[in-house]
C-alpha cells in the first residue's frame, strides 16, 4: 500500500513545522516500540477489557431488519464503550503511551462532538496527567453536556473563538500549543488525520473494532457480512472497522460523509463529493478550499462531522475504490436518529446515524441472506438537547 513511509499511496505525509518535527519522530519510535511490547500492549488490553468494556457488542437489530425488509442489520455498539464512543480505544492508548513511554507531565487534545474531548479526559484521569482540551465555541454551544463532563473528569476546556469556531479551528489551537510546549506535552490527536504517525497510530489503537466484530460475525452467522457501513469525519470509527476486512474482497465497505442541508448548497462536509486534493493541519488528503486554497466553511448537524479534510488513508482507498464513498443530509440522519430510537430503544449518536441512514437506503434493495454491519460509533445523549432545539421543542 505504502511508496514511502507515512504515505498511503500519494497521501499523507508529514508537513509541519520545524519544532514539531522532533516530537513527531519522538512519537514514532515509541509507536514502534509499543507495537511489539507484550508488557504495553497486556496493560492496554486489560485496560480495554475490565476499563472500557469491551468486547461491544454486535447486536442483531431484528425490528430495523424487519422495518426494512432487506438485508439483515447487525449493529456494532460502540456506544456501549465507557464513556460513551469508540474515541475511548484511542484515547487510553495514546494515554497510556505520553505517561508509560514518553514520559509527559500532560496532553491535550481537541475535540468537535465532544467525545474525543471526554475519552481524552478520562484517560488523562486514569493515567494521572494534566489535561487541556481546545473547542470550537460553536462546538460549545451544541455540546455542553460534554464540555460538563470534561470539567467533571479535572481537564480544561479551552474556547477557541476563531474562523468556524468548529473542530478545524480547534486543531489549529492544539498544534500552536503543542509547538510552544512539545518538551512536556503530548497531543492527543483524535482520529486517523495529521502529520505521519498519527493516521497510523489512531489505526493501530481503533483496529479492536473490525477484529471483534469479525469474529463476532463469524460466530453469530458463519460466514463474512456482505457490507460494513459507518460514518467518516476524519475517519477514525471507519478505518477502525474496515481495517481488519481490507483483505477479504468479498466484503464491501462504504464511509457516509456529511452532506449537510445538500452538495449543491455548499452548506456540508463532504470532501470526497466537491473536495479537491490539498495539505492541510499537516498533511496531504482531500479537502475543502476554494480556488485561492483557503479552507472553506464546513457545515453538518453532527459536530463530528463537521471537517473540512479527511484522513489520507481514506482518500488512498477512495482513489483505489476499495471502499465506496457517500454523504448523507441533516434531514436523512435526523430521520435515521429517530427511526432507530423507536425501533430499537437504541439513541445513536448523530454521526453514527449518518451510517443508519445510508443503511436505510441500501437494506431494502439487498438480499434477505445478506448481511450488514453498521459501526454504532457513539451514543446520543448528547445530541438530544441539539436535535430538541432543531426540532423546535424546549426541555
Amino acid at each position: 500500500m505504502y511508496i514511502k513511509k507515512g504515505y498511503f499511496g500519494q497521501y499523507g505525509g508529514r508537513f509541519v513545522p520545524e519544532t514539531l518535527m522532533p516530537a513527531l519522530k519522538e512519537l514514532e519510535r515509541a509507536f514502534l516500540r509499543v507495537k511489539f511490547d507484550k508488557e504495553f500492549l497486556d496493560e492496554f488490553e486489560s485496560l480495554l477489557k475490565d476499563y472500557v468494556g469491551r468486547p461491544t457488542p454486535l447486536y442483531f437489530a431484528g425490528r430495523l431488519t424487519e422495518y426494512l425488509s432487506g438485508a439483515k442489520i447487525y449493529l456494532k455498539r460502540e456506544d456501549l464503550a465507557h464513556t460513551g464512543a469508540h474515541k475511548i480505544n484511542n484515547a487510553l492508548g495514546q494515554a497510556l503511551l505520553a505517561k508509560r513511554v514518553m514520559k509527559k507531565e500532560r496532553i491535550i487534545a481537541e475535540t468537535g462532538a465532544g467525545q474525543h474531548g471526554v475519552a481524552t479526559a478520562t484517560g488523562a484521569a486514569l493515567v494521572g496527567l494534566a489535561c487541556d482540551i481546545y473547542m470550537g465555541t460553536e462546538d460549545i454551544r451544541r455540546q455542553q453536556l460534554n464540555v460538563f463532563r470534561m470539567n467533571l473528569l479535572g481537564a480544561k476546556v479551552i474556547p477557541v473563538d476563531t474562523g468556524s469556531k468548529t473542530l478545524k479551528d480547534a486543531i489549529n489551537e492544539s498544534l500552536r500549543d503543542w509547538t510552544k510546549n512539545v518538551r512536556t506535552t503530548h497531543y492527543v490527536l483524535g482520529t486517523v488525520f495529521g502529520p505521519h504517525p498519527y493516521p497510523l497510530l489512531v489505526r493501530f489503537f481503533q483496529s479492536v473494532i473490525g477484529k471483534e466484530a469479525k469474529k463476532q460475525i463469524l460466530k453469530k452467522e458463519g460466514r463474512l457480512p456482505s457490507l460494513l457501513i459507518a460514518c467518516v469525519g476524519g475517519g477514525s470509527n471507519s478505518i477502525g472497522l474496515f481495517s481488519e476486512f481490507l483483505d477479504d474482497n468479498d466484503v464491501q465497505m462504504t464511509g457516509v460523509e456529511a452532506g449537510g442541508k445538500g452538495i449543491e448548497t455548499g452548506l456540508h462536509a463532504a470532501r470526497f463529493a466537491s473536495g479537491n486534493k490539498g495539505v492541510f493541519q499537516g498533511c496531504l488528503s482531500y479537502v475543502l478550499e476554494n480556488d485561492d486554497g483557503n479552507i472553506l466553511k464546513t457545515h453538518s448537524v453532527s459536530a463530528g462531522l463537521d471537517y473540512a479534510s479527511v484522513g489520507p488513508e481514506h482518500a488512498y482507498l477512495r482513489d483505489t475504490g476499495r471502499v465506496k464513498y457517500t454523504h448523507v443530509t441533516d434531514d436523512e440522519a435526523l430521520e435515521a436518529f429517530e427511526l432507530l430510537s423507536s425501533l430499537e430503544g437504541i439513541i445513536p449518536a448523530l454521526e453514527s446515524a449518518h451510517a443508519v441512514a445510508e443503511a436505510i437506503k441500501v437494506a431494502p434493495k439487498m438480499s434477505k441472506d445478506s448481511i450488514i454491519i453498521v459501526n454504532l460509533s457513539g451514543r446520543g445523549d448528547k445530541d438530544v438537547q441539539e436535535v430538541a432545539r432543531i426540532k423546535g421543542i424546549s426541555i
